[in-house]
């Protein structure tokens, strides 16, 4: 049970988020950070930015660096289900006495002295401090939005990543492809490497023209490198090829992002030398929670925080596979400012059936204008609370369906300890027999 201190700390965060919400400048972030000595110097960084995948190749990153044997910070947005997952060092969370601890000095090198802080800057300065107190030889930094005033974008690091591109916070980031690369391209730093996954055209334009001018080299999915088949796959480029590699996260899509996390791994071999059997082991180690997360049961339970088309499309080109003949009856809820119509577009057509609810009270979509929106011919249900229509999804379709919960990462971290529970019951059902 959390401590009452702790209780207490993450309410006063989360009014920051209400009170300021998000305001994208660099000067308040470093600021602060000067004020406390900049621990963001105190280690060498990895920098991932991208419209999806992001969370992946830093969590496989982050697993090989693991693997290495180097102490290795992770931050990461947004958390799942408790905000110490945001940032860890190894597989070892912040303690809540930490996160106290942190709140406490960050307010009197910031808050005292008249830095008003959002939120996320605010937990950024936390994670960056962090690290350097827990005497972090690297970590890996994952944007939270964009990346050009991103507060992450204060680091110098070894690498700079950019996993994809795609339509997602327009209202932040612009209504084309093009300027949502420019701000993403934020994060390029002069003679820096820059990793790039699969991106189209106008996008790879702008990374081309932004990295001239800061005289960075791009390294290029499909290029400069690749990693060929599903199981025991082998990383062509950059020197040597990798054979015998194998995948923990399902999906044919996160074989693009562990051929980036790959490419990134050797691009920092001068700093940080990492045998090739530690890429292997930190390939298959890897977790990331919520993310084409399935387990095979009666009914079958296919969880996703698909929340952007782009992402969505992915997520419906992998349903044959993981969901075979089954009936999919879809838990659905998005947050108001995303493009969900084009979402719904996709999914419907797998859906048997359709359960809205909320994603995040306050910033969700209202789940009876999305059903208003839905055909008229596919059963449609609303239910506000979150736990309960997934709760009630498990209880009521048919055996031998499947229930694919989708549309946000909020929806996931809602449903998500439900989703563990129903795990957990089915191992004890199997061990059993």
């Amino acid at each position: 049970m959390a401590t009452t201190e702790f209780v207490e700390v993450l309410r006063w965060l989360y009014a920051l988020e209400a009170a300021r919400g998000m305001d994208f400048k660099l000067e308040r972030v470093a600021l602060a950070l000067k004020n406390l000595g900049d621990p963001q110097n105190r280690y060498r960084c990895v920098h991932v930015a991208g419209t999806n995948g992001k969370g992946s190749v830093s969590a496989m990153i982050h697993a090989i660096l693991n693997a290495a044997g180097y102490r290795t910070g992770l931050y990461i947005s947004p958390h799942l289900v408790t905000f110490q997952e945001r940032i860890r060092i190894g597989s070892q969370l912040i303690s809540e006495q930490q996160v106290v601890h942190l709140v406490q000095r960050i307010r009197g090198a910031a808050t005292v002295r008249g830095i008003e802080l959002t939120y996320f800057e605010f937990v950024t300065v936390m994670a960056f401090l962090h690290f350097a107190d827990e005497s972090a030889e690297v970590a890996v930094i994952e944007v939270g939005l964009g990346g050009r005033l991103d507060a992450t974008n204060v680091i110098s690091p070894l690498v700079t990543v950019i996993t994809s591109i795609d339509l997602d916070h327009e209202d932040y980031l612009g209504n084309s492809i093009e300027s949502v690369a420019a701000e993403k391209c934020g994060i390029i730093k002069a003679a820096v490497p820059v990793v790039v996954g699969r991106v189209g055209a106008g996008a790879r334009t702008v990374i081309d023209e932004t990295a001239r001018r800061h005289q960075a080299r791009v390294w290029s999915a499909n290029e400069d490198f690749h990693l060929s088949g599903a199981t025991k796959g082998t990383f062509v480029g950059l020197g040597s090829d990798l054979e015998n590699i194998s995948l923990a996260l399902r999906g044919r899509f996160q074989i693009e992002n562990a051929a980036v996390a790959i490419a990134t791994i050797r691009l920092v071999a001068a700093a940080l030398p990492v045998a090739d059997q530690a890429i292997r082991a930190g390939l298959v180690a890897v977790e990331w929670p919520g993310r084409l997360d399935v387990i095979v049961g009666e009914p079958m339970v296919i969880v996703d925080g698909a929340h952007n088309p782009s992402a969505v499309r992915r997520l419906v080109a992998e349903l044959p596979e993981i969901a075979g003949g089954r009936k999919i009856h879809m838990l659905f809820a998005v947050m108001r400012d995303k493009r969900w119509q084009p979402m719904l577009d996709v999914l419907i057509p797998h859906a048997a059936s359709v359960t809205l609810t909320t994603a995040l009270p306050g910033r969700g979509e209202d789940p009876s204008r999305l059903a208003a929106a839905i055909d008229p011919n596919v059963p449609v249900h609303v239910n506000d609370d979150a736990v309960g229509a997934f709760e009630e999804l498990l209880g009521s379709v048919g055996e031998g369906d499947a229930i694919l919960v989708t549309g946000s990462l909020f929806l996931v971290g809602q449903v998500y300890p439900a989703f563990a529970r129903r795990r957990q019951q089915l191992s004890a059902h199997v061990s059993a027999q």
